[in-house]
């Protein structure tokens, strides 16, 4: 099978090609529900009419979309782009003050939030409106992990673009394992790719289990697996696995998080097939990733190369490009690419600070280049800290203890104190099943594998660490905590 390609101008164009040449072919599966991509069109157009006829939507009006992931989102999505819509997903764990937020800032006409309406007589080729590749078609919002989110948009040409960044995770026919909340970044501009190369989206049911997603991977015929190194782990301790089928996959993608090299080594043996790493914000839409024959060193740790389309630069604190390779040479990440957002919906301050005058992207992400051209990170420069005159980036740290046998999870938070360090590094750390942990013990494994003034001060044993709505550590709910801690501790 080929994928669908063409001159297409806008998400409908492509979707209409699609229904003409795959229409029978499967789009979605959800809890025994399928839906193929005509009766995906057909739903979505009757749906659309709705929103026009009985909500007045007209283009460029924003509609939101505050379900939970699944068929019906899908096709809520749809039907806000073929009324000329724009569609902001609200993911509904979100706060109520969150909610607030996004719904002052982009001002919704009408929001999905509850059973889609009982509607008919679709037509999936009929055309509502006029498109065009600049319109908006999706507001996407950030994980509110620096205070409030913001509301990155994009347009057609946008989603387009992304395709070129694709591969290798994006192949025709692929059957997609999808654990990601559609209001996120990796679903909502997903949609172009996912049409063009006739993807099946298998979605696991929420909340995600370990079980869930093993079954689904055997009985569905998966051939691309997602997920966060916790969720490989959890699959492969379950018991389920081991009579798992797994032969139907071609390809396993984790996330940008340090992975230790023990978990790919068994991602490759016990799925049989290549893993790879990609590395993304929501503002960047793509950005690097690791290649199918890159080593177990490059995919433990780096995120790899820009992917296609794609531009990346380090500057420093001046703005000036650093040329240099190695870990001397930390900046900031700066990435340049049609598919990256336009900018933040009624934002323009924001927009202008995220985005300079020759239309870098800085996303607030430090890392260093090697000589091998793979991109290392290091952390946000909002999380570095400074103790006793040096820099410290608590990702290193939570890399390092990554290889920690007696932890589940860790996330280190800086807090200033009073003396002459400045500031400190409160670990906030999940033990693995009945484990035992202790400060000393901890310390001393970090400065085994780095500089001693990067060991953490203070350990506060947690049974889970805190989430954003996109399954982020949420360091801004551990941060009066690390203070209460750094105001306890003597040297």
């Amino acid at each position: 099978m080929d994928p669908i390609t063409g001159d297409f101008a806008t998400l409908v164009d492509l979707f209409d090609e699609v229904v003409a040449k795959h229409g029978d072919r499967e789009a979605y599966v959800h809890e025994g529900r399928r839906l193929t991509f005509a009766q995906w069109a057909t739903e979505a157009d009757a749906l659309a009419g709705w929103l026009i006829d009985t909500h007045g939507i007209s283009k460029g009006d924003v509609v939101g979309i505050k379900l939970a992931s699944g068929i019906d989102y899908a096709i809520a999505y749809q039907a806000i782009v073929r009324a000329g819509g724009v569609a902001t997903g609200i993911n509904p764990r979100l706060g109520n003050a969150e909610i607030d937020h996004i719904t002052a800032q982009c001002s919704p006409r009408f929001t999905f939030d509850g059973p889609l309406p009982a509607v008919s007589g679709g037509d999936p080729l009929r055309r509502r409106v006029t498109l065009e590749a600049t319109d908006p078609v999706a507001i996407v919002w950030t994980g509110g992990t620096t205070g409030f989110p913001k509301g990155a948009w994009f347009d057609h040409a946008c989603l387009r673009s992304m395709t070129h960044g694709a591969a290798p995770l994006s192949e025709a026919g692929d059957r997609r394992l999808s654990p990601l909340p559609f209001a996120h970044v990796g679903a909502m501009t997903r949609i172009w790719d996912e049409l063009m190369h006739l993807i099946t989206t298998i979605v696991v049911p929420s909340p995600w289990t370990a079980a869930g997603a093993l079954a689904l991977i055997s009985s569905e015929r998966v051939t691309v697996c997602q997920g966060v190194p916790t969720q490989y782990r959890m699959m492969f301790d379950h018991p389920d696995f081991a009579t798992t089928d797994v032969s139907s996959l071609r390809i396993a993608g984790i996330g940008a998080a340090r992975i230790p090299p023990e978990l790919v080594a068994e991602m490759r043996a016990k799925l049989r097939c290549p893993v790879v790493v990609r590395y993304a914000s929501t503002e960047s839409c793509v950005a690097t990733g690791t290649r199918l024959k890159d080593t177990d060193e490059v995919i433990c740790n780096t995120v790899g190369r820009p992917n296609g389309g794609v531009h990346l630069k380090l500057v420093d604190e001046l703005g000036t490009e650093l040329t240099g390779r190695g870990p001397d040479f930390i900046g900031t990440v700066c990435l340049r690419s049609r598919a990256m957002m336009r900018g933040y919906w009624n934002d323009p301050e924001r927009t202008a600070e995220a985005i300079d005058s020759d239309g870098w992207l800085h996303t607030g992400d430090l890392g260093w280049m090697g000589a091998d051209g793979n991109l290392r990170l290091v952390g946000r420069n909002t999380e570095m800290y400074i103790r006793g005159g040096n820099n410290v980036y608590p990702i290193e740290i939570e890399n390092c203890l990554g290889a920690y046998r007696k932890l589940a999870g860790a996330a280190v938070v800086g807090v200033p104190v009073k003396g002459r360090l400045g500031e400190i590094g409160v670990l906030f750390a999940v033990p693995r099943g009945s484990a035992e942990l202790n400060l000393s013990d901890l310390r001393k494994f970090v400065k085994k594998h780095l500089a001693a003034y990067k060991a953490p001060d203070c350990l506060v044993v947690l049974d889970e660490l805190p989430l954003t709505s996109i399954g982020k550590i949420d360091k801004l709910a551990l941060q009066p905590r690390a203070q209460e801690e750094a105001a306890q501790w003597t040297p």
